[in-house]
């Protein structure tokens, strides 16, 4: 009887068949991922949430928006309800955020300051990335007003811990060359503890009046400096790239630039910054214009974001991408 019953659970058993692994479709997305207007996107990732902020719209001095992934993003209010007391509201632009000493998050923005007339660089602090930041400062961290002022403030922390600081100086407001600029930052990051160097001037053809927009990233060991150049309202208005030997140069252009280009699904994109994912990829997010409302106030500069891949030692940007796309990992 105990045979018998062996023999059945066993026949049992042998005709069931085993459960097949399902595979998981991929998640896709379809840029632009913001189709309002967000200008010159600098971008944070704290804890599970990726922080955006952008220049300022007609109601925020710095807007924000909040994701979970890159690809669904949120308003999230301003983080910069006041200038600080050496600029006036409406021009604040190209703000970035960086972690700084004592669980602190630094604000670097750029705006209209009221003793010069030019736009300078300043710098706010606050607890949260979500802000309120607060500048208290008198006086601008940066103005190069005789070079037509200071805009684009991108900090950077390298592996060191060293705080480094890049911009570039306006000179195409008064008819001037401009150049990119880097110097290093004191611990806090609240002010500079060097003197400026310049580290690239619009030389390129295709770079025309003036290039802007730095960011300073290290890869497998390696220092890129991504840039825009052109006029941002224009379609001619790119992405570019340089490496650097050291974080204040000497820097060398990219001869395959522009690496982000115009194309059927998107004008003028550029001002990019560039982010890695926990899971070790490289993506950009950066601003472009519908084609067929270039410099229109609506909707404006929508958000994009495309992914990079490395290929001998080079960035490749897979854009500006219309078509579905996996998503971020």
């Amino acid at each position: 009887m105990r045979r018998a019953l062996l023999a059945a659970a066993l026949l049992v058993g042998g005709c069931t068949a085993a459960a097949e692994p399902q595979e998981e479709t991929p998640v896709t997305f379809i840029n632009p991922v913001h189709t309002d207007n967000f200008p010159d996107p600098g971008a944070l990732l704290v804890g599970d949430t990726w922080y955006a902020y952008g220049t300022n719209g007609p109601t925020e001095n710095v807007p924000l928006l909040t994701s979970p992934d890159l690809v669904t993003w949120t308003p999230a209010g301003d983080v910069l309800p006041e200038v600080g007391k050496w600029a006036e509201r409406g021009n604040t632009w190209a703000p970035e955020v960086s972690t700084g000493p004592g669980g602190k998050y630094l604000l670097y923005y750029t705006a209209r300051s009221t003793a010069t007339n030019r736009q300078c660089i300043g710098v706010a602090v606050a607890d949260k990335p979500e802000g309120p930041f607060t500048d208290d400062a008198g006086k601008p961290l940066i103005c190069q007003a005789d070079e037509g002022g200071s805009i684009d403030a991108s900090p950077f922390t390298d592996e060191s811990g060293e705080r480094w600081l890049y911009w570039k100086n306006d000179g195409n407001a008064i008819g001037q060359p401009t150049y990119l600029y880097g110097a290093r930052l004191s611990e806090d990051g609240r002010s500079l503890t060097g003197e400026p160097k310049q580290l690239l001037v619009n030389d390129a053809g295709w770079e025309a009046h003036v290039i802007e927009a730095p960011q300073m990233v290290r890869h497998d060991g390696k220092l890129y400096l991504f840039y825009s150049a052109n006029a941002f309202d224009k379609e001619e208005y790119a992405l570019g790239y340089a490496t650097c030997e050291g974080p204040l140069g000497p820097c060398v252009k990219a001869a395959e630039n522009p690496i982000l280009h115009t194309s059927p699904a998107a004008a003028g994109p550029g001002h990019g910054f560039l982010v890695t994912t926990p899971a070790g990829e490289s993506w950009l997010l950066y601003h472009a214009w519908p084609p067929s409302a270039v410099g229109s106030v609506a909707p404006g500069r929508q958000l994009w974001l495309d992914r990079v891949d490395w290929v001998d030692g080079r960035p490749v940007v897979k854009g500006p991408t219309a078509d579905p796309q996996p998503a971020p990992r």
